[in-house]
């Protein structure tokens, strides 16, 4: 996946700390806060948080949980349900925090690269929600086969999803003022692969797509 890199610039507030970099399908596990190591506990009951019926926000214990249901089972039915419960909590800005604090956008990172569709788009859902934070950015590591996910041929829910994830990136250097002084990405970086050539050439073919939907999210990115 080549080594995450130290981006090492600051634009007011939007911090890129050490191995700030993108790497969708290799996301490393293990995320520490201040030095402490969260460990996710298995629990009997973690299934029943996926069974729909949490719908309010959800406490630190409960996500814990679900995170280890997510990372331990390999039924397909219960990962995307996981998925379902894990992206709607992450509409909240306290849980965006918890659960980048319990290791969970590896977790949920890793099952972009699930085969199945469904599961792929819950999990790009899931991290989009998850975006919104800028230090949460910061937490996930890079790599340039996730361009691959805005190819014309892929299904317009994934494509739908990785350009709303671009989007979520875009506003947040708009909001500070990043794009207006064209700022050197690092090569490696999350922003130098969303702001690279390779990227802006494959926009510029979705701006063709047949799918009006499609068309509409890539117009409204910059630079395309």
């Amino acid at each position: 996946m080549g080594g995450a890199r130290d981006v090492g610039w600051v634009a007011a507030g939007l911090v890129l700390g050490a191995g700030a970099c993108y790497c969708i399908y290799k996301l490393t596990r293990g995320q520490r806060q201040g030095g402490r190591r969260f460990r996710l506990r298995p629990s009997r009951s973690a299934e029943d948080l996926t069974n729909g019926s949490h719908d309010d926000v959800l406490s630190v214990d409960q996500l814990q949980k679900l995170l280890y249901l997510l990372e331990s089972t390999d039924d397909p039915v219960i990962i995307e349900r996981a998925l379902v419960t894990l992206g709607n909590n992450a509409a909240f800005s306290a849980n965006q925090v918890i659960i980048r604090e319990l290791g969970g956008i590896p977790v949920i990172g890793s099952k972009i690269n699930n085969p199945n569709h469904s599961i792929k788009e819950k999990a790009l859902n899931a991290l989009n929600n998850l975006s919104v934070n800028v230090e949460n950015q910061v937490k996930i590591k890079v790599d340039s086969s996730f361009l691959s996910l805005y190819d014309g041929h892929v299904a317009k829910e994934i494509l739908l999803r990785v350009l709303t994830f671009s989007q979520n990136i875009s506003n947040c250097l708009k909001k500070e003022g990043c794009l207006a002084v064209q700022p050197a990405f690092p090569k490696g970086s999350l922003f130098f692969l969303l702001y690279g050539e390779e990227c802006a050439q494959k926009m510029r073919a979705l701006a063709e797509h047949h799918d009006a939907d499609v068309k509409e999210k890539v117009t409204v990115l910059p630079r395309f």
